[in-house]
């Protein structure tokens, strides 16, 4: 059982992946890992009733859960053998609790990052794009009442070069059509640019309430990303890029029928960038091949990540 644990690819997979084995081992009706809280972290089987012992899991000192029994022999060797369980169990509970933590930790601060971001632009393009476009008519106002002086001329030219600043800074910070039309009216823009002679692109969205912002560029990014490798290097005849609500996530896929890709096969695919625009929401994504032929690039990402 400790190899079990050593052998988990995750902090979160480390207690399941022992539980059944020790479930099978003592010939337990179920065994389970409860957090501080009473919440089920992990289980093997189906307890029928309270569970009959109660083995706390303590980590430095202090008690991160416990580990819930019912049935089995109750043999000394057996009492024995669980609470050397617990004991490995606790570090295991610990780390995943931690990690649990760190991830919502991230996803708090992505979200709060957009939120600022969607902030940050509605500042510059609807007060500070204003006010320079005005500067703008009054040195024009000031030019034809005392002629077309070389220092109001670059005046007024040094004024549109802000300006230009001004909206690639605003399109940095979150597309400008997010907030004007909502992500499928963004998307249908998106694919609307899309070259006449390259592959023919049909775009599915579905009518549900806009996600949170920070979701929304994600979504929106990822398409943009995964049409560009389309448009560039699939050589496809048609490329179907589908957004819709699944089960309280935003499912987003871009499926092409061109030559097919290996993960990691191109080093300027942009996929690790799509993953961890996925990943940092807490959602995934992941490359495949397409049935038929082509490749599909797909992500889950969470409506409203915690």
């Amino acid at each position: 059982m400790h190899a079990r644990l050593e052998q988990a690819v995750t902090p979160e997979r480390a207690p399941a992946d022992v539980l059944a084995t020790a479930r099978d081992s003592l010939r337990l009706d179920s065994v389970a890992v409860a957090g501080t809280d009473g919440t089920v972290l992990a289980a093997a089987g189906e307890p029928t009733e309270e569970p009959e012992r109660r083995i706390p899991l303590v980590q430095a000192g202090s008690v991160v859960g416990e580990l819930q029994v019912t049935g089995g022999r109750r043999r000394t060797k057996d009492d024995g053998t669980l609470a050397e369980l617990a004991g490995a169990l606790a570090p295991a509970v610990h780390a995943a609790r931690l990690h649990t933590d760190l991830v919502r930790s991230r996803e708090r601060l992505v979200v709060a990052r957009e939120e600022e971001r969607r902030r940050l632009r509605r500042d510059l393009h609807d007060g500070l794009g204003p006010a320079l476009a005005g500067l703008t008519l009054k040195l024009d106002t000031a030019r034809n009442l005392l002629g077309d002086a070389p220092l109001l001329r670059e005046m007024r030219d040094d004024v549109q070069g802000t300006i230009a600043d001004v909206r690639h800074l605003v399109e940095g910070l979150r597309p400008v059509s997010l907030d004007e039309l909502g992500l499928a009216e963004a998307l249908r823009r998106l694919v609307d640019r899309a070259p006449p002679d390259g592959p023919r692109v049909h775009l599915v969205t579905d009518a549900a309430d806009s996600p949170a912002a920070a979701v929304e560029v994600a979504a929106y990014r990822i398409v943009q990303e995964a049409l560009t490798n389309v448009l560039r290097h699939s050589g496809a005849h048609s490329c179907d890029v589908t957004v819709c609500g699944r089960n309280g996530s935003l499912v987003v896929s871009v499926a092409d029928d061109g030559c097919g890709a290996a993960e990691g096969g191109s080093g300027g695919s942009g996929l690790e960038t799509m993953r961890e625009r996925a990943e940092e929401l807490g959602g995934s994504l992941e490359l495949l091949p397409r049935a038929g032929g082509g490749t599909l690039v797909r992500a889950i990402l969470p409506r409203d990540p915690s």
